[in-house]
């Protein structure tokens, strides 16, 4: 359902991204990772249609991103790392709001808005402001604002960001009861939400894909934890 071929971006003298290329199927959760400045915010931002590249190209669903850019917007959910909201909205105006954009109308709208509030467990906050809400509820909202289309790809950017422990484990549920389903890309930190919902691993850094495999098929080739192999191919001591 992603495609992506030679993927390459540059911000003046730095390159961002230096040809990146994979794959990810239906049914599938990729936990993407790599250090900070590796590139892995500026791929998923190409793949979301906010920026274009400078080489290459990928695919969504079917549709390319330079020149299927509306369709593979419909075809998304993506969460940012840092999502945008007006502090002033109301939660339910802003995911209204959201609606209005993705032209979710009428009885569907009503049917998105009851599948969504309970399962990102944002009932109790939902006639509040944004801006008296917690980190770990504008989290929640997010993500809420990226499934309420119900999309065949999740491109998620530190999903569980700001969660405390009991709203990490209901998140990381609902990506493993979505996976059959979808197609989903999670960019983490947290090595151990990767053992826990992610049957792939790519990492990156420096703009390059450096492994393309399982994490149980890194942690059996290293034979040491999913933190130190992530340590050692990163900073260039894998053997």
């Amino acid at each position: 359902m992603i495609g992506i071929k030679e993927l390459r971006r540059s911000f003046g003298p730095i390159v961002a991204v230096d040809g990146v290329s994979f794959d990810v199927e239906k049914g599938q959760v990729l936990g993407f990772l790599g250090p900070n400045g590796a590139g892995k915010s500026t791929v998923m931002r190409m793949l979301a249609c906010f920026i274009r590249p400078d080489s290459g190209t990928a695919t969504v669903c079917g549709y390319d991103i330079l020149k299927n850019p509306i369709e593979v917007r419909k075809s998304i959910g993506y969460l940012a790392e840092n999502v945008p909201a007006y502090n002033d909205m109301t939660v339910g105006g802003l995911l209204n709001f959201i609606c209005d954009a993705r032209a979710i109308r009428g009885n569907s709208r009503k049917k998105a808005l009851d599948r969504i509030v309970p399962m990102c467990a944002i009932e109790s906050v939902y006639h509040q402001s944004i801006d008296t809400l917690s980190k770990g509820y504008r989290r929640r909202v997010g993500l809420a604002g990226a499934l309420i289309h119900d999309p065949q790809v999740l491109i998620l950017d530190e999903p569980t960001d700001g969660l405390d422990p009991n709203q990490k484990h209901e998140v990381r549920a609902l990506i493993g009861k979505m996976a059959k389903e979808k197609c989903i890309v999670v960019s983490t930190h947290i090595l151990e939400e990767v053992e826990a919902i992610c049957d792939r691993t790519v990492i990156i850094a420096r703009g390059k894909i450096l492994v393309d495999s399982t994490p149980e098929k890194l942690r059996q080739q290293y034979n040491c934890s999913l933190d130190e192999v992530f340590r050692k191919i990163t900073k260039g001591k894998a053997a």
